[in-house]
């Protein structure tokens, strides 16, 4: 996909990103779903250092095959190879059972390249961002998440993604220290 404007891609994968997701709510029931897909491009961005264009598409969009009626051709014709490439990456494959598209999950993400990586660390990143407001049920179910995903990433993290991969186990470890100490 050629366009004078690299960032030009960034910027329709906004808008992309928000009528793809304009009927849904975060789990919360009041916050609409696009600021998950907004905020994960703005950690790769501003908490992570990272202004490829590739990525931050990929960050937008990384819910909407697995979310939305949206497919990879569509990507593909929109977006790029590279783009729909790190988003069907990022996809889980619903119509498996839990355990058996959770292993299969993680495999799709460690056999991307680091763009990959990274977008899935932002998304780690970001979904720790309500732990505040979470149940303890919900605080261990999120941090027990973000953790496996670590623990897989932790032996062959792509050199390009271990500043956000640092980042990302920092947090996680601030978390896990109980309140008050």
């Amino acid at each position: 996909m050629e366009q004078v404007n690299p960032f030009a891609r960034v910027a329709e994968a906004v808008s992309f990103a928000a009528r793809a997701h304009r009927h849904q709510l975060r789990k919360d029931g009041h916050t609409p779903y696009a600021a998950h897909p907004f905020r994960v491009c703005l950690v790769v961005r501003h908490v992570f250092g990272i202004d490829d264009p590739v990525v931050l598409a990929a960050a937008l969009l990384h819910d909407t095959i697995e979310d939305t009626t949206t497919d990879y051709d569509d990507l593909v014709g929109r977006f790029g190879a590279e783009v729909a490439d790190c988003v069907a990456a990022l996809s889980k494959d619903t119509r498996l059972p839990e355990a058996e598209r959770e292993a299969a999950y993680l495999r799709q993400v460690l056999a991307g390249d680091w763009r990959v990586a990274v977008c899935k660390l932002a998304d780690g990143y970001d979904n720790l961002s309500d732990f505040r407001v979470l149940t303890p049920a919900g605080q261990a179910k999120q941090l027990g998440k973000v953790s496996e995903y670590l623990d897989a990433l932790r032996p062959a993290v792509p050199p390009e993604a271990r500043p956000a991969f640092g980042v990302v186990e920092a947090l996680v470890l601030s978390l896990r220290v109980p309140a008050g100490r």
